[in-house]
């Protein structure tokens, strides 16, 4: 029997590795995302033909960047899961199937972008004005895919050995090259879209290597190069826990897309408050993104340790952390909701409606925050198929749906529409809490 000062003890510890291995990763994607509005910005100021180049093939990139998303979050299952069980035969099988990985998802999808980057810009309904333009960003962008694909996947590797601190460094770096060129491309050289693309081509290729190098070097992936071989059985696992996410990727973009068009027809000062809200909130959600890594991890390691009391732990620390975040950054969302909008455009309309949809969206915060690590955790236990469906059925049957009804069919106004957001976030947050709210629920969802 464990004593009650032991599972402090053990309670005390598990929260300490949640919370190291979460910072790094909160502080990349908080650092990444500033950068990214530093980048728009930059991009902004060369006029609304130049926005919209770049801007028309944003979901395209989403698109293709969900391939090695996907396949980052199976890596990262089947790695922390091989580690829990102290496998490190299994650990270096594994990693040889992740430069597999990085190169067959890297090469087809360039292959593919690159073959299609001249029809994209046409098919999206861009203008004649900008349509060659944009297909020459694209193309641009497109040809470190393998790059883009070696920073997706190695990064999630090295994460799944506890060691997120690399891949925030080398994120990091990545950004800053990126914002350094683009100063340099656009304006010293006055290169325009075309420098912007060329920046981000570097900085993909800056990020991809340093990544693999990383990789290379961390001693629990270590393997020789004369030892490499496919491994059939591997590659299946990989693909049964990667395509429902891929499909969840897919199938959210979609709805985005939809739901962008679905309020653009609302007007131009309400499509922009709207966007630019959409846009300002995104910060205040990134920290449980960062814990949901840490959470997948550690839920990796517990199923290969066969540790049900570790699991469960690490499931009511890492929901506790997330949702007080939540509730914090929700509160705070609320009090700065206008000098936020403020912050993005001079427009009184569209300030004064985007801080009203702010503050709406602020009371749901913490139901946010418990979707996404609930999501971690069925990610870490490999159970994908799940999150799949709860984002078919939440994203259609939800937002797009009463979007459709509220816009279409009653007239009502942007407040309604955000509402149908709200109870987007809360169905997903609902659904995924029904599987692991009771102890059989819980022990059904752990078998290794």
């Amino acid at each position: 029997m464990i004593s009650i000062k032991q599972t402090q003890s053990i309670k005390k510890e598990i929260l300490h590795t949640l919370i190291t291995l979460s910072i790094p990763t909160i502080l990349e994607e908080v650092l990444a995302t500033l950068l990214q509005y530093v980048d728009t910005a930059m991009v902004g100021h060369l006029g609304e033909q130049a926005t919209a180049a770049v801007s028309v093939t944003t979901t395209v990139t989403w698109l293709v960047n969900s391939i090695p998303s996907a396949i980052s979050v199976a890596v990262l299952a089947m790695v922390s899961k091989a580690i829990g069980s102290h496998n490190e035969e299994l650990v270096q099988r594994i990693s040889k199937q992740v430069l597999l990985l990085v190169v067959g998802c890297g090469l087809i999808t360039g292959v593919v972008s690159l073959a299609l980057s001249p029809y994209i810009p046409i098919w999206m309904g861009a203008e004649e004005a900008v349509q060659e333009t944009a297909s020459i960003y694209f193309f641009i962008i497109s040809l470190p895919m393998l790059f883009r694909a070696s920073s997706a996947i190695f990064g999630a590797t090295i994460r799944a050995t506890q060691n997120t601190r690399t891949p925030m460094l080398v994120s990091m770096g990545a950004n800053v090259v990126n914002v350094i060129l683009n100063v340099v491309l656009i304006y010293i050289w006055d290169l325009g879209v075309i420098g912007a693309a060329i920046a981000s081509a570097i900085s993909y290729t800056f990020s991809g290597l340093l990544m693999f190098i990383a990789y290379r070097r961390n001693q629990m992936l270590h393997w020789s190069f004369q030892s490499f071989c496919a491994d059939s059985s591997l590659l299946k696992e990989c693909a049964k826990i990667s395509f429902p996410v891929l499909g969840s990727g897919m199938i959210s973009c979609l709805g985005y897309v939809v739901f962008a068009s679905l309020v653009s027809g609302m007007g131009t000062t309400i499509f922009a408050a709207h966007s630019i809200a959409v846009t300002a909130e995104t910060i205040f959600y990134i920290p449980g993104y960062g814990l949901r890594t840490a959470t997948s991890t550690l839920v990796g390691v517990s199923l290969g340790e066969e540790d049900k009391n570790k699991f469960e732990t690490v499931g009511y620390l890492s929901v506790f952390l997330t949702v007080g975040m939540m509730c914090f950054n929700g509160v705070l969302l609320y009090l700065i909701s206008h000098p936020l909008m403020s912050l993005f455009t001079k427009s009184q309309d569209a300030i004064l409606i985007g801080a009203e949809m702010l503050k709406l969206v602020a009371f749901s915060e913490p139901f946010f925050g418990l979707m996404i690590v609930l999501e971690g955790i069925f990610y870490g236990l490999g159970r994908t198929r799940y999150a799949f469906a709860i984002e078919t059925f939440s994203m259609w049957g939800i937002r797009i749906l009463f979007t459709f009804l509220c816009i279409q069919v009653w007239n009502l106004d942007l407040r309604a529409v955000w509402y149908c957001m709200i109870a987007d976030n809360v169905c997903k947050a609902l659904l995924f809490t029904l599987p692991v709210i009771t102890k059989k629920g819980r022990e059904r969802l752990f078998v290794s």
